[in-house]
């Protein structure tokens, strides 16, 4: 040996292996991520519209469980994602307020299923909404969804019943803004 000469290491195979590893857990990862968690199970949503205040503002987003009606039906006061009946190209967010059977009649600032009027603590009552609705009863498959801001709100009022088939999840959780974060 020399002295004062200095020997290089020779690259090991395990600190490559290590890398090509880790970049082959992370290419899974986001397929896994973008390509079955995202499109079947869990989804973040932008509120585009004042049709929710005071629950959700706009710009709040929440995340959407987009697998829990593979297993149990919509029930009154899920809050859900849904395609546009009219064709447009943006999801829309409202309630749910009367299920297939029901009959539903709005009069005013009332909401009645069945005949009874029912009580919505969390609806946007410094706008006085004056709309008139129904009554009217829904078919098997079909839901009737509401903007709790009902003053300005484009619902079932406007398009009819929603088909069960176009509710893409149920929105459970506002993650955004940070200061608001909440179950639903």
């Amino acid at each position: 040996l020399q002295t004062g000469a200095t020997r290089e290491k020779p690259r090991t195979p395990k600190k490559v292996g290590g890398f090509l590893e880790f970049v082959i857990i992370l290419t899974v990862a986001f397929a896994l991520v973008f390509g079955f968690v995202r499109p079947f199970v869990l989804e973040a949503f932008r509120i585009p519209s004042e049709s929710m205040v005071p629950t959700l503002e706009v710009g709040d987003r929440v995340f959407v469980n987009k697998f829990i009606y593979r297993f149990t039906e919509p029930e009154r006061g899920d809050i859900v994602v849904f395609e546009s009946v009219n064709g447009g190209e943006e999801d829309l967010i409202k309630r749910v307020v009367a299920l297939p059977g029901d009959s539903v009649a709005v009069r005013g600032e009332v909401l009645s299923v069945n005949g009874e009027p029912q009580n919505e603590p969390y609806l946007n009552r410094q706008i006085p909404d004056d709309s008139f609705f129904g009554p009217s009863r829904l078919s098997e498959g079909e839901v009737f969804v509401m903007g709790d801001n009902r003053a300005n709100s484009a619902d079932s009022r406007v398009f009819g019943p929603l088909p069960i088939e176009n509710i893409e999840g149920e929105a459970f959780v506002r993650f955004w803004p940070v200061p608001k974060i909440e179950f639903l």
